[in-house]
């Protein structure tokens, strides 16, 4: 299983470096946009950030699951995995390491926006969308690529929320790490080690 999760971190990792890169141009592009936009545009984002990644991350399973053992997944573990691999990792980062990153910073509107509690109506039922998509016909490949999109932008509008006045380049660059680390790490666990956990050894090729 480590083989092949080691397998999925390769194929996806071109996608995951690309939405970082797109994320620190737009970033540079847009660091002076009004927070009220900020804000509206953090709440389109995290949300289909969350619609994506549960789909992916059922898909993941449901996939693998499948190929192993040739039987459909139980709805019941098919939903917890998707949610928690979706909103449980997708407010980490979009939410939870920007966060970090804007009290790190000392920004002025830092503020930590989970949306799952904020916008509850709105996130849980886009959540369990994705699964139930990812039920009926799971697919990985392009919902990863604009997972990893979704994701970079949405954290990029929550730090952007908290920045108030223009602040020097220093600390762009380390917006910039966090921007990256909320990308790489989380979305790749989410999309691909996550739902893995829970397959266990198989033996099909």
């Amino acid at each position: 299983m480590i083989k092949q999760i080691t397998k999925e971190l390769k194929e996806h990792f071109p996608f995951t470096v690309f939405g970082a890169v797109t994320g620190i141009i737009i970033m540079i592009l847009f660091k002076n946009v009004p927070y009220r936009i900020s804000y509206a545009t953090f709440y389109v984002l995290h949300p289909l950030h969350v619609l994506l990644s549960s789909l992916v991350t059922a898909s993941m399973y449901h996939i693998y699951i499948l190929k192993c053992s040739h039987n459909k997944p139980k709805i019941w573990l098919l939903l917890v995995i998707g949610y928690v691999g979706s909103v449980g990792i997708a407010t980490l980062s979009d939410s939870i390491i920007p966060y970090l990153g804007e009290l790190l910073l000392a920004l002025p509107r830092s503020h930590a926006h989970i949306g799952f509690i904020e916008k509850w109506w709105l996130i849980n039922p886009l959540a369990i969308i994705g699964i139930a998509i990812a039920y009926f016909k799971p697919f990985t490949k392009f919902s990863h690529a604009g997972h990893v999109l979704i994701s970079t932008w949405a954290s990029l509008f929550h730090i952007l929320m908290a920045l108030g006045n223009t602040v020097g380049w220093f600390s762009y660059l380390i917006i910039g790490f966090f921007l990256i680390v909320s990308v790489l790490v989380p979305c790749c666990i989410s999309d691909i080690v996550f739902p893995m956990l829970f397959i266990g050894k198989c033996d099909s090729e």
